[in-house]
């Protein structure tokens, strides 16, 4: 029977720093299986960059052993073993004086990819990225935040590299670009099988991404379990304090998906309609907004009643007015990872779209309203026939 080797292995693993009086991180053990999304966790100064480092030979390990595939990391050399292994920084760490083609294309020209190879590559990769081709023959300067990030990530992908190693990537970026490029990580790693490393101190970021969860304090470990694992049985007051209270309360929901409270009969328009179109839908609707999808249901974006009033006489497709800066929701992701995002729309909906970004539903406030009822009080009809008891 043929033994599964771990992708990676911390075993006895400690860190020493000269003149500290404690180790960064020690006597570490555990592992990280092929395909998992493994996000370590913890405050600042807990060792997971530290560890996450030894990975790939840019920290050094004083005690014990960090192996890949069975194999020793200092027994690789480390120039070869960087570059095998995807890395993606906060700062997104593209050079700024190559177009997004050559830095996409840095490392297979490192390994001596045949230049047809890596064009083939590139152009993948980019679509990946959810970027227009154009992009390409651009300077990061001339990509916003949250898109050089997305280029960050695919280049860490561009030598088909199996292991990815992440150092908080998202955490400059503002919440919705945020969101937007978990929900591309997320896709990308279930879709390409990849083993991720992903080092974050968010712990709703930990929930939404990660198969396995590796919680650190103080340089110790202190709990390794799936996101169901640390919500139900968090080991001590410190993963406690470190879910919160809320999210705790809000693991109640761990059964409920988005698709089951969504609303499939939104209000939406073709990109390719009028304003007078827009405007007579949404007084025949009573909305001030509508959702923008094309011909195959592909959402958009969307209009507001304010920017079609702005405009109406300066514009003539929704595209002119389009707004493209909203969060979207996935039908079989949990609802416990998304009750803040939905709250925090007030009075406005979240769309859902499916694997192919076409337009399944939306979800708002009032539709939690029967969840939280029904996880409080039972099913509707129980409570009737409870509240009928009563009054006799």
């Amino acid at each position: 029977m043929v033994q599964n080797i771990p992708i990676v292995e911390f075993k006895n693993v400690t860190k020493l720093y000269p003149k500290m009086s404690k180790p960064a991180v020690d006597n570490i053990n555990f592992k990280i299986n092929k395909g998992e999304f493994c996000c370590l966790i913890g405050t600042s100064g807990s060792g997971k960059t530290t560890l996450m480092r030894m990975i790939n030979r840019m920290n050094s390990v004083t005690k014990g052993k960090v192996l890949i595939k069975g194999k020793n990391v200092k027994e690789f050399n480390p120039v070869f073993l960087r570059r095998h292994i995807g890395y993606v920084i906060q700062s997104n760490g593209l050079m700024p004086h190559m177009t997004i083609r050559q830095n996409i294309a840095l490392v297979p020209k490192l390994l001596k990819w045949p230049k047809k190879k890596i064009a083939v590559a590139v152009n993948k990769l980019i679509e990946l990225a959810q970027l227009p081709k154009s992009y390409l023959d651009r300077y990061p300067n001339e990509l916003s935040g949250g898109q050089q990030q997305r280029v960050g990530v695919i280049r860490a992908l561009a030598a088909n590299q199996n292991l990815i190693l992440m150092d908080e990537p998202f955490g400059a970026l503002d919440p919705i670009t945020r969101e937007s490029l978990q929900t591309l990580v997320k896709n990308l790693q279930s879709k390409l099988g990849k083993t991720i490393v992903f080092v974050t101190h968010d712990m709703d970021e930990a929930l939404k991404l990660a198969t396995k969860i590796v919680v650190l304090h103080g340089g110790h470990l202190i709990q390794v379990g799936s996101p169901d694992e640390i919500l139900h049985y968090p080991k001590n007051k410190f993963v406690e304090n470190l879910i919160g209270e809320k999210r705790l309360s809000e693991a109640k929901y761990e059964t409920v998906k988005v698709k089951n409270v969504m609303l499939t009969d939104s209000v939406k328009i073709n990109q390719t309609a009028s304003l007078t179109t827009a405007l007579a839908m949404m007084k025949e609707h009573r909305v001030d907004t509508l959702l923008v999808v094309d011909f195959e249901n592909h959402f958009k974006g969307y209009i507001s009643i304010n920017e079609l009033q702005k405009k109406y006489n300066q514009a003539n497709k929704i595209s002119e007015i389009l707004l493209t800066k909203i969060p979207v929701l996935r039908p079989d992701e949990y609802l416990r990872d998304n009750f803040s995002r939905i709250l925090s729309r007030a009075g406005q909906y979240i769309p859902v779209v499916d694997d192919n970004e076409r337009l399944v539903g939306i979800v708002t406030r009032s539709s939690l309203v029967n969840v939280i009822y029904e996880k409080i009080w039972g099913d509707k009809t129980a409570l009737i026939k409870k509240s009928e008891k009563e009054v006799k």
